[in-house]
Protein backbone atom coordinates (compact mmCIF):
# COMPACT_ATOMS: atom_id res chain seq x y z
CA UNK A 1 0.00 0.00 0.00
CA UNK A 2 1.57 3.29 -1.11
CA UNK A 3 0.63 6.95 -0.69
CA UNK A 4 2.70 10.12 -0.51
CA UNK A 5 3.75 10.37 3.13
CA UNK A 6 2.68 6.95 4.44
CA UNK A 7 0.74 8.55 7.30
CA UNK A 8 -2.88 8.78 6.10
CA UNK A 9 -4.17 6.54 3.31
CA UNK A 10 -1.63 3.73 3.05
CA UNK A 11 -1.54 2.99 6.81
CA UNK A 12 -5.34 2.77 6.75
CA UNK A 13 -5.24 0.46 3.72
CA UNK A 14 -2.58 -1.69 5.39
CA UNK A 15 -4.55 -1.97 8.62
CA UNK A 16 -7.83 -2.65 6.89
CA UNK A 17 -6.46 -5.37 4.61
CA UNK A 18 -4.56 -6.99 7.49
CA UNK A 19 -7.86 -7.19 9.38
CA UNK A 20 -9.44 -9.10 6.49
CA UNK A 21 -6.82 -11.75 5.65
CA UNK A 22 -4.88 -14.42 7.49
CA UNK A 23 -1.56 -12.81 8.38
CA UNK A 24 0.23 -16.16 8.32
CA UNK A 25 -0.44 -16.39 4.58
CA UNK A 26 0.09 -12.77 3.52
CA UNK A 27 2.59 -10.03 4.26
CA UNK A 28 0.99 -6.61 3.99
CA UNK A 29 2.92 -3.39 4.48
CA UNK A 30 2.76 0.25 3.48
CA UNK A 31 5.18 2.92 2.34
CA UNK A 32 5.32 6.44 1.00
CA UNK A 33 6.72 7.90 -2.18
CA UNK A 34 8.42 10.54 -0.02
CA UNK A 35 10.46 10.34 3.15
CA UNK A 36 8.79 13.40 4.74
CA UNK A 37 7.54 11.38 7.72
CA UNK A 38 10.10 8.56 7.86
CA UNK A 39 9.72 6.73 11.19
CA UNK A 40 6.57 8.63 12.24
CA UNK A 41 3.31 7.15 13.46
CA UNK A 42 0.30 7.41 11.16
CA UNK A 43 -1.56 10.73 11.30
CA UNK A 44 -3.56 10.94 14.54
CA UNK A 45 -6.77 11.22 12.51
CA UNK A 46 -5.97 7.96 10.69
CA UNK A 47 -5.32 6.30 14.03
CA UNK A 48 -8.62 7.59 15.43
CA UNK A 49 -10.72 6.60 12.42
CA UNK A 50 -9.16 3.12 12.31
CA UNK A 51 -9.83 2.73 16.04
CA UNK A 52 -13.45 3.82 15.48
CA UNK A 53 -13.81 0.74 13.23
CA UNK A 54 -11.90 -1.61 15.54
CA UNK A 55 -8.48 -1.52 13.86
CA UNK A 56 -5.25 -0.58 15.66
CA UNK A 57 -2.59 0.95 13.38
CA UNK A 58 -0.39 2.38 16.15
CA UNK A 59 2.31 -0.24 15.53
CA UNK A 60 2.94 1.16 12.03
CA UNK A 61 5.76 3.57 11.20
CA UNK A 62 6.14 5.57 8.02
CA UNK A 63 8.86 4.51 5.62
CA UNK A 64 9.78 5.43 2.06
CA UNK A 65 9.20 2.98 -0.78
CA UNK A 66 12.46 1.36 -1.90
CA UNK A 67 13.35 -0.38 -5.15
CA UNK A 68 13.80 -3.70 -3.35
CA UNK A 69 10.08 -3.53 -2.44
CA UNK A 70 9.56 -4.78 -5.99
CA UNK A 71 11.34 -7.98 -4.92
CA UNK A 72 9.40 -8.33 -1.66
CA UNK A 73 5.83 -7.72 -2.85
CA UNK A 74 3.71 -9.40 -5.52
CA UNK A 75 1.26 -6.48 -5.78
CA UNK A 76 1.90 -2.81 -5.05
CA UNK A 77 -1.30 -0.85 -4.57
CA UNK A 78 -1.04 2.92 -4.91
CA UNK A 79 -3.63 5.45 -3.82
CA UNK A 80 -3.54 7.90 -6.74
CA UNK A 81 -2.07 8.66 -10.14
CA UNK A 82 0.81 10.73 -8.73
CA UNK A 83 1.90 7.84 -6.50
CA UNK A 84 1.46 5.47 -9.41
CA UNK A 85 3.79 7.51 -11.59
CA UNK A 86 6.35 7.87 -8.80
CA UNK A 87 6.47 4.10 -8.28
CA UNK A 88 6.52 3.35 -12.00
CA UNK A 89 9.51 5.70 -12.29
CA UNK A 90 11.37 3.53 -9.78
CA UNK A 91 10.56 0.30 -11.63
CA UNK A 92 13.58 -1.50 -13.02
CA UNK A 93 11.73 -3.39 -15.74
CA UNK A 94 8.32 -4.45 -17.05
CA UNK A 95 7.98 -7.13 -14.37
CA UNK A 96 8.18 -4.42 -11.70
CA UNK A 97 5.71 -2.18 -13.56
CA UNK A 98 3.14 -4.97 -13.82
CA UNK A 99 3.01 -5.21 -10.02
CA UNK A 100 1.80 -1.60 -9.62
CA UNK A 101 -1.96 -0.94 -9.55
CA UNK A 102 -4.27 1.84 -8.50
CA UNK A 103 -6.04 0.32 -5.50
CA UNK A 104 -9.50 1.45 -6.61
CA UNK A 105 -9.03 -0.40 -9.92
CA UNK A 106 -9.90 -3.53 -7.92
CA UNK A 107 -13.40 -2.17 -7.37
CA UNK A 108 -15.28 -2.33 -10.67
CA UNK A 109 -18.19 -0.44 -9.10
CA UNK A 110 -16.06 2.54 -8.09
CA UNK A 111 -16.87 5.72 -9.96
CA UNK A 112 -13.48 7.22 -9.09
CA UNK A 113 -9.99 5.91 -9.71
CA UNK A 114 -8.05 7.66 -6.93
CA UNK A 115 -8.29 7.66 -3.16
CA UNK A 116 -8.38 11.34 -2.16
CA UNK A 117 -5.73 12.53 0.27
CA UNK A 118 -7.55 13.51 3.49
CA UNK A 119 -4.53 15.25 5.03
CA UNK A 120 -5.97 18.76 4.61
CA UNK A 121 -9.54 17.60 5.23
CA UNK A 122 -11.60 17.13 8.37
CA UNK A 123 -12.25 13.92 10.27
CA UNK A 124 -15.17 13.42 7.87
CA UNK A 125 -12.68 13.14 5.01
CA UNK A 126 -10.76 10.46 6.88
CA UNK A 127 -14.01 8.59 7.50
CA UNK A 128 -14.88 8.70 3.79
CA UNK A 129 -11.39 7.45 2.87
CA UNK A 130 -11.70 4.65 5.44
CA UNK A 131 -15.02 3.51 3.98
CA UNK A 132 -13.65 3.66 0.43
CA UNK A 133 -10.58 1.61 1.41
CA UNK A 134 -12.65 -0.82 3.47
CA UNK A 135 -14.84 -1.56 0.46
CA UNK A 136 -11.95 -2.17 -1.91
CA UNK A 137 -9.96 -4.14 0.69
CA UNK A 138 -12.95 -6.44 1.10
CA UNK A 139 -12.78 -7.15 -2.65
CA UNK A 140 -9.00 -7.64 -2.51
CA UNK A 141 -9.28 -9.96 0.52
CA UNK A 142 -11.79 -12.18 -1.28
CA UNK A 143 -9.45 -12.44 -4.28
CA UNK A 144 -6.44 -13.17 -2.07
CA UNK A 145 -8.26 -15.73 0.06
CA UNK A 146 -9.67 -17.46 -3.06
CA UNK A 147 -6.19 -17.59 -4.63
CA UNK A 148 -4.77 -19.05 -1.43
CA UNK A 149 -7.19 -22.02 -1.37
Amino acid sequence: MVCLGNICRSPLAEGILKSKVNSTHFFIDSAGTSNFHDGDLPDSRSILIAKKYGIDITNQRSRPFKKNDFDVFDIIYVMDQSNYQNIINLARDEKDKKKVKLILSENAASKISEVPDPYYDSERGFDQVFKMLDEVCEIISIKLNDANK
